[in-house]
């Protein structure tokens, strides 16, 4: 005789009917970008010469090469950064369980003791008696159950892909860490560098002012000069002087600071600032602008989001419709250990469920509405971060030109006043000219000198910007951010380490 399916079965199955025509979701598109055909600060579309992926050896210093590397190695940013790549490596892994059964073991053993009270009575002897019995009960049991979520609308598919877009973001993130502190070593060594020249410049200065002023004092001995060509001399050198504690101290606390960058006590660094005048300052091209959202470590990372945040709305979407879940188990009981594995001790059971929202109060359309909120922000964060990468080129373009141009004319400013102060003080001690004019020449040419250290500065400072807008040599893997990323690697990390998803790291 034919049997009809249980009526929860013919349920399911015309639920999965009716719905099975519903779209809940999509793959991410990259929204429109207002992208610039070229930049503000170089309208020439010159062909591109991005930075390698060790670009700060171009600048030919031993000791910065050896700062930066410890600082790849041991900064606490960058450590703490590669930790939440497997933090979100392991939430991978945690979602994509929800679409593979559960299955568990059981086995079980029990005893149980029971007394049974029993009485007769001798009809010959007249005399009654009583005697105890007991029956102990044994039952062994072995068996397989398993648990599964019929995936019908894409839920768990999408939480999964959720993860690992958000895994990307980890690694993007981790690499941005890491372009962020190698900058920082290298400019905190430029400063010091920049420290070491002021004091240098400073040290000059008050040795030409001090041999000035002994001058002076000769020439007031022989009653050339007056008091007061004396104390605007003084009132030089002493100035001088008071400037050497401070920089001393500016170029001690950049030395310091390395430390933290380094990952390790400032006792540590060994290193000594030389002259940034021996640095070589390799130039970049930038290219077109189209060509820099493949390069921005920190663009990617917000695309990343952008697109965690879109697989979690389907996940909110999904939750409107039923969950289907199969259950099953098997196994085998018995009353003596050596009779387990019988056929007549054999059990087994399968059970199907369905579970659909009524009504909640509005939770989920809460949720919903939550999720694409939050989709919207980070949208707008995106937008964002690829207005603010061509910001920082051509901001860094501009400041390299004009830091450039400034240079030159600061050098030529500083021979003129040189030769001013040279002219100055041989006339002086020829007699022809009063202190005023030394005292003049002198001031021009130590506060030239000051400024031409600051420009180079500025002009390294700006090239070294330029290296970090346009990425620092990071590239964006060749697999699309939307993809399903089974085992991606992110491509060279500046500075980091580039980890395929799911691999532990130790």
């Amino acid at each position: 005789m034919h049997r009809r399916p249980p009526l929860l079965f013919r349920l399911l199955l015309g639920t999965i009917a009716l719905l099975a025509g519903c779209d809940i979701g999509h793959d991410y598109q990259r929204p429109p970008l207002d992208i610039p055909l070229a930049y503000r600060a170089s309208p020439q579309t010159a062909a591109a010469a991005w930075p390698s992926t060790d670009w700060w050896r171009g600048f030919h210093s031993a000791e910065l090469n050896t700062l930066i590397e410890q600082a790849r190695a041991q900064n606490f940013d960058i450590a703490a950064a590669i930790a939440r790549v497997r933090q979100a490596d392991a939430q991978v892994r945690i979602a994509g369980a929800l679409l593979l059964p559960a299955i568990n073991g059981t086995a079980s053993a029990s005893w149980q003791h029971q007394g049974l009270g029993t009485s007769s009575s001798s009809r010959s002897s007249g005399l009654g008696r009583s005697s105890n019995a007991s029956i102990d009960f044994h039952s062994y049991s072995v068996g397989l159950s398993a648990s599964y979520e019929l995936d019908f609308w894409g839920r768990n598919r999408a939480a999964r892909r959720s993860a690992v877009a958000s895994a990307m973001f980890s690694r993007f993130d981790q690499q941005t860490v890491a372009l962020t502190i190698i900058t920082e070593v290298a400019n905190t060594w430029f400063i010091a560098l920049s420290l070491a020249d002021r004091l240098a410049v400073a040290r000059a200065n008050l040795a030409d002012a001090e041999q000035t002023q002994r001058v002076i004092h000769g020439r007031f001995e022989a009653g050339t000069a007056s008091q007061l060509d004396i104390a605007q001399q003084d009132a030089l050198v002493a100035g001088e002087r008071a400037l050497i504690p401070n920089f001393t101290s500016q170029l001690e606390q950049e030395i310091i600071a390395l430390g933290i960058l380094t990952g390790q006590p400032p006792e540590r660094i060994a290193v000594r600032p030389g002259t940034l005048t021996k640095l070589v300052l390799p130039l970049v091209a930038s290219g077109l602008p189209s060509a820099l959202l493949a390069r921005r470590p920190d663009v990617a990372a917000a695309e990343a989001l952008l697109v965690a945040q879109n697989f979690n709305i389907t996940v909110a979407r999904a939750a409107f419709f039923p969950s289907i879940q199969l259950t099953a188990s098997g196994g085998y009981q018995a009353a003596a250990l050596n009779r387990l594995i019988t056929p007549g001790g054999a059990l087994a059971s399968l059970a199907e469920g369905l579970t659909l929202p009524i009504f909640d109060g509005g939770t989920l359309r809460g949720q919903l509405e939550l999720a694409k909120g939050r989709y919207d922000e980070l949208l707008a964060s995106y937008r964002r971060a690829v207005v603010q990468a061509f910001t920082d080129v051509d901001t860094a373009l501009t400041a390299w030109r004009y830091a450039t141009e400034q240079e030159r004319l600061q050098r030529v400013a500083v021979e003129t006043a040189r030769t001013a102060a040279t002219i100055a003080r041989a006339q002086m001690a020829a007699g022809t000219v009063d202190i005023t004019t030394v005292l003049t020449a002198e001031t021009t040419l130590f506060s030239d000198e000051d400024i031409l250290v600051q420009v180079r500065l500025v002009r390294a400072q700006a090239l070294l910007n330029l290296y970090k807008a346009l990425g620092g040599g990071w590239t964006e893997p060749a697999q699309p951010v939307n993809a399903q990323f089974p085992g991606l690697s992110p491509g060279p990390v500046p500075g980091g380490v580039a980890l395929p998803i799911g691999e532990n790291v130790r």
